[in-house]
């Protein structure tokens, strides 16, 4: 037989073969059918079957343990469990809205001190920073300096205005830019916690920086300073100027004169303090802190070699901001520029007993411890007093600081009620000017040294200080500054706030020519602004943080924009008012920065006294 082999060749089928085949076959089976007529073993089933079902292991080998089965599976599945139940429960903390818990409110210091700062942002001259935050305020007075062809420095554009007019005086202002300077240097980190650091360092470089204008900044020997920019005596006839127009500053087109002077210790002095002590501010910025010191030194210079007092020059002065003596600036001046520098020909200078002598340092007299633009003994002995409390530099100093120390523990024992140094009236409020006008600026004032004072020896672990036999506590001077503060901010006979825009009661009335007039598009003229000045209607303009100058000695108060001494603010009057606030501001466990203001100073070794005089008999 034969068929198609598909590879291409034939297929041949043998019959034969396929007969053998089947034999075969046959016998194959006879073969398996004895085969399995025996019983097979597990592997010779395993062959023929092939794997079976094999039973469950009753442990898991683990490599270095061998737990049971049941146990592993039971101990994966709780921690599976639990990690699932742990997601879900962080799932749900991260997804559902909290409710945090509230914070504190600040205290009402705090509340203070915010809108007293705002009121430099209203008392601004030149051209305002974007962020100023007075929206009826502007630009004004751009052409100081320019306007008056007799002055030298022509351009005298910045600064700050007095009060409620638009003069320009260097020294309250210096005084002021020097209080707030003293206070961010030890209260730094309450600044921090109000949110007002910033602010209150550009209010100050606004002032420093203006400073730097008034005298040739760059030179290291001058023989001029400007002292003012405008006029407010009136007693020479009416004529423009800026106490007998009553304009926004904005609308101001009268000629504004420019005061220098070449005799002015006290007005130097107290400037060169306040770029001094702004220059420990910014102590980071060290090109503008360096232009600072370079300022003040330069200022001091001249306050020493030409000798005399400014308002002796000046009618203005003398009429408004009249200076009693230079020698407290001296003592001042010196001090700061010895923290500024590291100098001590500086603190030499601040402790010889000849000028602490005629500051007035060992008498006393009815304005003995009144510190204020004027005098400026009381913060000079406490700011050499921490000389001697934190660092202790010995001889040849220990002598004078030691004075200094001793009259400044008698000011604060004045301050007390327990003592007749001073009145008080019903109310309380202590009358450091012995009832003349304005109480509030001198007030506030003692109301930051005595907290100063007070942190300064709970600073240097000191419970207390002695008033003759009697030793008081540090909390009794904060207890007289709280209580003072108090008065100002509405614990008072007549329930009344005397900083605008604190509380809900607080003077309409404030004798201030742009808080006056409404920005309503109209430029009033000098007399044209009159009508404002006497209108018995509330300003329309709230000059928001402004202290005004007080109650009388019994307590009344008039409301009456006319009457400047009830309702007019001042600069130096403000900071004093927030040097006392943020001394006594927030988390009283925030004290005083012990060591910044020693920045500059140098490492101290006292110079040992010399041998006693060999004895004669």
């Amino acid at each position: 037989m034969y068929g198609r082999d598909p590879w291409g060749g034939p297929l041949e089928i043998n019959t034969a073969d396929s007969a053998t085949d089947d034999d075969g076959s046959r016998n194959l089976q006879d073969f398996d059918r004895a085969a399995l007529s025996r019983p097979l073993d597990e592997t010779q089933q395993s062959w023929l079957l092939g794997p079976g079902e094999q039973k469950k292991k009753k442990y898991v080998d683990l490599g270095c343990i061998i737990v049971s089965r049941k146990i592993f599976v039971w101990t994966v599945g709780l921690l599976l469990a639990a990690g699932f139940i742990a997601g879900l429960v962080t799932l749900i903390v991260k997804t559902v809205p909290r409710h945090h818990r509230a914070h504190a409110p600040p205290d009402n210091y705090t509340v203070a001190l915010n809108k007293a700062l705002m009121f430099f942002n209203a008392q601004r001259s030149g051209k305002l920073p974007r962020h100023n935050n007075v929206t009826w305020r502007g630009n004004s007075c751009l052409n100081d300096g320019k306007s008056d062809s007799s002055s030298v420095i022509k351009d005298l554009v910045g600064g700050y205005y007095d009060a409620g007019d638009a003069i320009k005086f260097n020294f309250p202002k210096s005084f002021a830019m020097t209080m707030l300077s003293w206070s961010v240097i030890e209260y730094s980190a309450k600044y921090e916690a109000a949110g007002e650091l910033n602010h209150v360092k550009d209010i100050i470089k606004w002032g420093t920086d203006y400073f730097l204008k008034t005298f040739n900044a760059s030179a290291d020997t001058i023989d001029r300073v400007v002292a003012q920019v405008g006029v407010g005596d009136t007693s020479g006839g009416p004529f423009a100027n800026d106490h007998y127009c009553w304009m926004r500053p904005e609308d101001i087109d009268y000629t504004r004169p420019v005061t220098s002077c070449s005799s002015c210790s006290d007005l130097a002095a107290e400037m060169a303090a306040a770029l001094a002590s702004a220059s420990i501010v910014f102590k980071d910025n060290k090109a503008y802190s360096q232009k600072l010191v370079h300022g003040a030194k330069t200022l001091f210079k001249f306050s020493r070699d030409q000798r005399g007092r400014y308002s002796a020059g000046s009618a203005d002065a003398a009429i408004f901001y009249n200076s009693s003596s230079y020698w407290d600036e001296f003592v001042w001046g010196g001090a700061w520029l010895y923290y500024a520098t590291g100098n001590s020909s500086y603190l030499q200078l601040a402790t010889t007993p000849g000028l602490a002598k005629h500051a007035g340092a060992f008498w006393g007299g009815p304005d003995y411890g009144v510190f204020s633009w004027d005098n400026k003994l009381a913060g000079a002995q406490v700011l050499l007093t921490r000389l001697r409390l934190f660092l202790s530099p010995g001889y040849p100093y220990e002598e004078m600081l030691k004075t200094f120390h001793n009259q400044t523990s008698l000011v604060m024992c004045s301050y007390l009620p327990y003592f007749t140094s001073f009145n008080r009236t019903k109310g309380g409020l202590i009358q450091l000017n012995h009832g003349r006008p304005q109480p509030l600026q001198y007030v506030v004032n003692a109301a930051f040294l005595a907290t100063l004072y007070s942190d300064y020896l709970d600073a240097a672990d000191t419970p207390g200080w002695y008033c003759g036999p009697n030793f008081y506590s540090t909390s009794v001077l904060r207890q007289f500054a709280e209580t003072q503060i108090d008065y100002i901010l509405g614990k008072n006979p007549r329930k009344m706030s005397y900083v605008v825009g604190f509380g809900n009661h607080y003077p309409k009335h404030v004798h201030h020519r742009a808080a006056s007039i409404p920005k309503n598009k109209i430029k009033y003229n000098c007399k044209g602004g009159w009508k404002w000045r006497d209108s018995s209607k509330p300003n329309p303009n709230t000059i928001v943080g402004a202290m005004v100058a007080g109650p009388d000695r019994r307590d009344g108060f008039r409301d009456v924009r006319s009457n400047y001494n009830y309702t007019e603010p001042t600069i130096a009057g403000n900071a004093g008012l927030v040097a006392a606030l943020v001394a006594l501001s927030g988390d009283k466990t925030t004290k005083i920065d012990k060591n910044t203001i020693f920045s500059a100073v140098p490492p101290m070794f006292p110079t040992p006294p010399p041998p006693p005089a060999p004895w004669k008999p």
